[in-house]
């Protein structure tokens, strides 16, 4: 199989004008409809809000277009969309335009299937090795497509059929790709929207605001009568929730809650999968249920294939990725509130405890180089004795980031002191090594 070099874990991402580029854009394109096992390929193409994606989005359906595909523009949707509409209206391919929780400034492209998930990395691999190549012999067109947002929440709705009369949710949608949507639906389904993060205006996106910093929301519902919020992120894949004392709950919370309430009514299909990150707690509790557990390296693409391997039907990460295949094959934030819904039913989100969390500590070190982390016996020998240590108690975790020159050192440990010695130990010899 060819080299992946552009491809991440999450397409291609990074900053515009610098590796993502018009031109780039339009050669992954051409590259993606060329390796189409499609004659001429019908591609979705949608965006999030950031001021750098018409123009990116263009680049792509150019690309498309001259490799000899049918190019159709949805504009700004949020990227589950991509999935739930490509299967919807038989696309063979659909494509994002979004860097997802990132600032601004960056940007990013990603695939899907005709079946909505994201390509593998042999299908990137392709994509990456025909980037050169000329166009088809004969071009194909760009069109824009108009009601993708209607099928989208039609979809939402048929899935989720819920009296949502009695609630008032806040939402909090990053100034990002939901929202129109999450609003959209949730009015649609009977709930008082109490909305902010509303108002893109092409840099703000992900700005002290969504998923990834959850804070934002927290005080608005800790200052309002909602009695449950909701925070996406700028591309609407990933959830936050907030009860309504102001409290937040992440991913690992979220999905336990879901993994026991389909299971009491038979839909849980195996087991759960999720990653390295989740939480120790997570484990003992969802365990002690009887509820099967996978656990992957961490990207939501991982995650999927493990569902897909075991033809189980939910799973996620702690940052708030939360797949129900069910609905659609990837992560879905909106989709996995309305789930938290469904689970919670009459009762409210501060009443219910999913698990007890074991104290976590997570530091991000800067490091040299990536590469020398393999050959760092120093830390690794420690790595085993701490982990010798806590087993059976807790756990560490040391693993370079897939996107940044950081080494992620997370402990988790029955108390927050010993939590935090054994991350000072590990993080000074990261520091004395590779920093």
């Amino acid at each position: 199989m060819a080299d992946r070099r552009l491809f991440g874990t999450d397409g291609v991402r990074g900053p515009v004008g610098e590796l993502l580029t018009a031109d780039l854009a339009i050669r992954l394109g051409r590259a993606a409809a060329l390796v189409s096992d499609a004659d001429r390929p019908r591609a979705l193409i949608i965006r999030d809000t950031r001021e750098s994606g018409p123009m990116l989005a263009a680049a792509l359906a150019s690309g498309i277009a001259s490799g000899g595909g049918d190019a159709f523009t949805a504009g700004v949707l949020p990227t589950p969309a991509a999935s739930v509409i490509a299967r919807r209206l038989d696309f063979d391919l659909a494509a994002v335009v979004s860097a997802s929780h990132n600032p601004f400034g960056d940007n990013g492209i990603k695939f899907f299937d005709r079946r909505g998930m994201k390509l593998d990395d042999e299908v990137e691999a392709r994509i990456e090795a025909r980037l050169d190549d000329e166009g088809a012999p004969q071009a194909g067109s760009v069109q824009d497509l108009q009601g993708a947002l209607d099928d989208y929440v039609r979809e939402l709705r048929n899935a989720f059929a819920m009296d949502l009369s009695a609630r008032k949710v806040a939402l909090d949608c990053a100034n990002g790709s939901t929202y129109r949507v999450a609003p959209a639906i949730f009015e649609r389904l009977g709930a008082q929207v109490d909305s902010i993060g509303t108002d893109p205006d092409g840099r703000n996106i992900n700005d002290s605001c969504g998923a990834t910093s959850p804070q934002a929301l927290a005080e608005h519902v800790a200052g309002s009568d909602a009695e449950i919020g909701f925070a996406f992120d700028g591309d609407g894949d990933r959830l936050i929730a907030v009860d309504g004392g102001g409290r937040i709950h992440d991913g690992d919370e979220l999905i336990a809650l879901a993994a026991r309430h389909l299971s009491e009514r038979g839909e849980l299909d195996g087991g759960v999968a999720v990653t390295v990150m989740t939480n120790y707690g997570f484990h003992q509790a969802l365990e002690a249920d009887g509820i099967k557990i996978a656990q992957t390296q961490v990207g939501d693409r991982y995650v999927i294939e493990a569902l897909s391997e075991r033809e189980w039907n939910l799973g996620g990460e702690q940052s708030g990725h939360i797949i129900w295949t069910d609905f659609t094959p990837t992560g879905d934030g909106i989709a996995a509130a309305l789930l938290t819904l469904r689970a919670l039913g009459d009762r409210k989100l501060e009443d219910v405890e999913a698990f007890e969390r074991l104290p976590q500590r997570l530091e991000n070190v800067t490091i040299i180089d990536r590469g020398a982390v393999d050959d760092a016996e120093a830390l690794w020998r420690a790595v085993d004795e701490e982990n010798s240590k806590l087993e059976g108690r807790g756990r560490v975790l040391v693993r370079p980031s897939g996107t940044e020159p950081l080494l992620r050192v997370m402990v988790e440990a029955p108390t927050g002191d010993e939590c935090d010695a054994v991350s000072a130990r590990l993080v000074a010899i990261v520091e004395r090594e590779l920093a």
